[in-house]
């Protein structure tokens, strides 16, 4: 078995997502197949082009992959609607609250986003999918309300999220992710909304 604190992340990444073990689903005991890769916050251009490079690699050996980013999604509603001008040329006058309180509103996980991510995910009929733009979205959206909206819409592939951060997972203390390494989130108390860290993934 190979150690994966001394193989290029890079490769140990592509290797994992290949496996048809992982494709499959395999081993997950009825658990969401949502995943979390841990990367650094001063590393997010390394990581942005790591997961381009890992969607190109993975649809060049016959594996399907689409890669979406959260502000990117967020922002292509927004113009599809109409309000990606009229809010850029609001905010110097909204006020950094007014502005907060407008963004949570029109990027809700639940009613707005997730809704639009499923749509994208199942048009592209993919075998595996990779999520980013965690960073650049908080913190009108925060990741455990991402993860809790995706489980009842979830889900008949794989997903990885690059998480800007550390995951944490302590016995009796449940999980938390650690967003830029120091802002906790909730903790994932219940194993419903559990993510599969994928540092401890077996190759």
């Amino acid at each position: 078995m190979n150690n994966p604190m001394t193989e290029d992340p890079v490769e140990r990444l592509f290797a994992i997502l290949r496996k048809p073990e992982f494709l499959s689903m395999k081993g997950l005991s009825g658990e969401v197949p949502i995943f979390i890769h841990t990367y650094e916050a001063e590393a997010e251009d390394a990581a942005r082009q790591t997961a381009t490079a890992l969607t190109t690699r993975l649809c060049n050996v016959g594996v399907t992959c689409v890669k979406i980013d959260l502000f990117d999604l967020i922002l292509e509603q927004l113009a599809a609607e109409g309000r990606l001008d009229r809010l850029i040329a609001k905010e110097t006058t909204f006020g950094r609250p007014k502005f907060f309180e407008t963004m949570v509103g029109l990027s809700d996980a639940k009613t707005r986003l997730i809704p639009l991510l499923m749509q994208k995910l199942e048009s592209a009929q993919a075998q595996i999918s990779i999520l980013t733009g965690v960073g650049r979205v908080y913190p009108f959206l925060r990741t455990h309300t991402i993860l809790e909206s995706l489980q009842p819409a979830m889900m008949r592939q794989p997903l990885v999220m690059f998480f800007p951060g550390h995951y944490i997972q302590e016995r009796g203390m449940g999980s938390q992710l650690r967003l830029f390494g120091s802002l906790p989130t909730p903790p994932l108390y219940r194993p419903y909304y559990r993510a599969f860290n994928l540092a401890q993934y077996h190759v």
